[in-house]
């Protein structure tokens, strides 16, 4: 069986795994528990996979290996003198940065299913254990409150404690039907990532603002990553201010050489999606010591302020035209002081691009992600664009389709920014007519993406679809960027042969003409019949 084949039967196994909870909620709202659930499978999978590694049986069965996991971790084991169950938890927290007691681990929970001893209030503990202080030992800072919105108690897991424990065994059952591990690559973290991309397709509008659809990632990914000053793709620190469930990160390590020098910064304002990113990380093999994931507002207290603050790749898609706090005092943040007005308070589209842009190390490239309206709306945001321009800090404006994204159906953009540019023109791709149309959003194939990347790196003008233009085009053009300024898609009427015309229309005339004789000689043919003549026979 093909990887692609394993890959598709177990993203649609773990989509089929939540029919237990999706009767009584929206997927906005069973979205944590599926993908909690899923998680936790991982690290208790994770914590007996490293305790074999630390203790040299990686060929011991598995009910063997959780029997020595428990002998381990008693406080009274001893071996040569050491208390064993110290030593453990050690390599546990030094390699996952977690531990989890022999009870608390899933297939210890399926256990008591099975044999119908479980409650609830044994995952609620087994969750609040990892997450906080356990007989001494703290798990790692990155692990609190990584399941804050596993709510075990609501009302929507169903009406009585009997009906909310078996919507949560009839889950993890499910769950623990399926091979999650004995799959090829990153198999189980692009399943992860599909199921993220489901529950933004069914919530939509609602709630599909914390996902960047895969396409839009690959090609802000792959052009973060090119480098033509230096002949190098190997980026060590990338850094997401609204980064959502992590994917665009994820999917910038995609394409360099060696995704394990990669040091992985985000902030997130909502706090369940922060800990979606924090779990997504984490299950693409990103260790808890290469990511440092905020909980915070970016745009109302500055993050990160201390080393490392600028990073070889700043990335982001970021919520359009939102409100934000622009008093005055504001034009003293660093970020924004160098252009002597702010974003309006309704629109928040280039502060999200200066805080980006701040962040940004001289020789790194940012993506951004926003609306037209950035590149032709006048008054401070005109100002602000052309003092970009002036600095010789935009590097490439591409235009997107509409509705592919799962919370807009309006046009998007990508904004390309450096601050080491080795000339002062701009790219315009117009990629908003090369799409294939879905039922519900329409989407980039693997063709269009590749085009745009590689007019991208070319940086020539392709007929009706891209324009490389100058400084002096632009300043001509009062520094509006509006894209149909500069690539003209414009497709004439086909020529008119006037006199073709004519003779189509005597040719029309003619025929009718005709066809006109033939209906007079077949009436004067006709001979009316009387019915009341003697000559009628019945």
């Amino acid at each position: 069986m093909t990887d692609k084949k394993q890959s598709n039967q177990l993203e649609q196994a773990l989509w089929s795994s939540a029919n237990a909870l999706r009767g009584s909620m929206d997927a906005s709202e069973y979205k944590n528990y599926l993908l909690g659930l899923i998680f936790y499978r991982f690290l208790s999978a994770k914590a007996l996979k490293v305790f074999a590694e630390n203790n040299r049986l990686q060929d011991v069965d598995f009910a063997d290996l959780k029997k020595q996991y428990q002998q381990y971790l008693d406080p009274e084991n001893e071996i040569a003198g050491y208390k064993t169950r110290d030593i453990t938890i050690k390599g546990l927290l030094n390699k996952n940065g977690y531990h989890i007691e022999p009870e608390d681990l899933y297939s210890t929970l399926i256990e008591k299913i099975k044999s119908h001893d479980f409650a609830l209030e044994q995952l609620d503990a087994a969750l609040h254990n990892l997450e906080v202080s356990t007989n001494g030992q703290t798990s790692h800072g990155d692990f609190a409150g990584l399941f804050a919105d596993v709510d075990l108690h609501s009302n929507k897991l169903g009406n009585s404690l009997r009906q909310r424990n078996q919507a949560i065994s009839e889950t993890m059952l499910a769950l623990d039907s399926i091979d999650l591990f004995g799959h090829n690559g990153d198999v189980l973290g692009d399943a992860y990532e599909y199921l993220i991309a489901q529950f933004a397709s069914d919530a939509g509008k609602k709630a599909g603002e914390f996902y960047t659809p895969r396409q839009v990632s690959d090609i802000i990914s792959q052009i973060v990553t090119y480098q033509r000053d230096t002949g190098d793709d190997q980026i060590r620190t990338i850094y997401d201010p609204a980064v959502g469930s992590g994917s665009l990160l994820l999917n910038v390590a995609q394409h360099v050489d060696n995704p394990k020098l990669i040091q992985y910064h985000g902030q997130e304002l909502n706090t369940t999606t922060y800990n979606l990113a924090r779990m997504n990380l984490m299950l693409h093999d990103v260790s808890y010591e290469d990511m440092d994931i905020r909980n915070g507002d970016t745009l109302d207290k500055d993050w990160p302020t201390e080393e490392p603050y600028q990073f070889d790749a700043v990335v982001m898609n970021p919520p359009y035209s939102a409100h934000w706090d622009n008093s005055e005092s504001r034009l003293a943040d660093p970020r924004f002081r160098d252009y002597g007005v702010l974003p309006p308070k309704s629109k928040a589209d280039f502060a999200f691009l200066l805080h980006g842009l701040y962040h940004l190390k001289t020789n790194g490239t940012m993506g951004i992600v926003l609306p037209h309206g950035v590149l032709f709306r006048g008054a401070k945001e005109g100002k602000i664009r052309q003092k970009l321009i002036e600095d010789n800090r935009i590097d490439a404006v591409i235009g997107l389709p509409a509705n592919i994204f799962h919370s807009t159906s309006i046009p998007t953009l990508i904004l390309v920014l450096k601050k080491d540019k080795p000339d002062s023109n701009v790219m315009f791709i117009d990629a908003s007519r090369e799409f294939e149309k879905g039922k519900n959003q329409n989407n980039l194939t693997a063709d269009n993406i590749q085009k745009i990347v590689q007019t991208y790196k070319d940086r020539k003008d392709v007929d009706k679809y891209a324009h490389v233009a100058t400084y002096d085009e632009i300043k001509e053009n009062d520094f509006n960027l509006n894209i149909p300024r500069y690539v003209d898609t414009f497709e004439p009427e086909p020529d008119i042969d006037v006199n073709a015309v004519k003779r189509s229309i005597a040719a029309l005339d003619a025929e009718m003409a005709q066809l006109q004789q033939e209906l007079d000689a077949m009436t004067a043919d006709l001979v009316e019949t009387d019915v009341n003549s003697n000559d009628h026979k019945e």
